[in-house]
């Protein structure tokens, strides 16, 4: 009887809506496994340490670094380490934790193999227009066909479109989507570069470099963006800066692996 009700609730706490904090990272074979399902267009499979693509080019997907603190993973991750840190599927019912970026960790040549490098128009070629809502903008946006990217930010799009007028404010006019930049303050490129992102309405964003840092040289975290945009964005793969501990409460962008890796 007792170990029936332990597991009723194990259950129950499992299950709870109000949690907000992410699950363990899943193994490293797992990891390879969603990476391969996340980007079936572009992927091919995996062959044994390596990532292969389509193209026939391979990456190594671990390194054989180990683990890597959050700076030196920052700067310079294998493959694995873009699953380091869990992505809460839930609403947020407090700030995250310190360095608790899921998604910034990113390894570079898996991005330049997968979507071209911008600073040689490899990027600018497989861009294509998507319509922002057209019933309240029908501002036209530019985004990647790789992996179906732009065909998701149209749905993303008609869903947001649908949304009372309330949402409005906070959906136009746009930040921007396709920019061949840096990360401000770093030599690392933007997920702008490889037309995967795009930034809705600045005036009601928050941004962690536009805060000043307490004494510790912490950065008390705020956003004003509404569970449910944050919600349509994430149901066809984007995930939300404003899940950051270096906030970006305007910021989404097209990381499916970073999603699944989570549920």
């Amino acid at each position: 009887m007792l170990s029936s009700l332990l597991m009723l609730l194990a259950v129950v706490v499992a299950w709870s809506p109000a949690a907000s904090q992410p699950a363990a990272p899943p193994s490293a074979a797992r990891k390879l496994e969603i990476l391969l399902a996340a980007y079936p267009d572009t992927l091919a499979g995996a062959d044994g340490n390596h990532v292969v693509f389509r193209d026939g080019k391979r990456l190594p997907f671990d390194d054989g670094a180990g683990e890597k603190d959050f700076a030196t993973a920052l700067a310079g991750a294998d493959i694995e380490d873009m699953f380091a840190i869990p992505y809460p599927r839930a609403w947020l019912t407090q700030p995250p934790a310190l360095n608790a970026d899921p998604g910034r960790i990113r390894n570079e040549a898996f991005f330049k193999t997968m979507y071209g490098d911008c600073t040689k128009g490899e990027v600018a070629r497989h861009l294509v227009d998507v319509v922002w809502l057209p019933r309240r903008s029908g501002a036209r946006i530019k985004m990647t066909r790789i992996n179906g990217v732009a065909a998701r930010l149209a749905a993303v799009s008609a869903e947001l479109d649908a949304l009372p007028e309330r949402f409005t404010k906070y959906l136009t006019p746009l930040g921007g989507t396709y920019n061949c930049r840096p990360i401000p303050g770093t030599q690392r490129l933007s997920t702008h570069a490889y037309g995967i992102a795009i930034d809705i309405a600045v005036v009601h964003a928050h941004y962690w470099r536009w805060a000043r840092p307490g004494s510790d040289g912490s950065h008390a975290y705020r956003s004003a963006i509404p569970r449910e945009i944050v919600a349509i964005f994430e149901k066809h793969g984007f995930i939300w800066g404003g899940k950051w501990y270096h906030y970006d409460t305007m910021h989404f962008s097209y990381r499916p692996e970073i999603l699944a890796a989570s549920r």
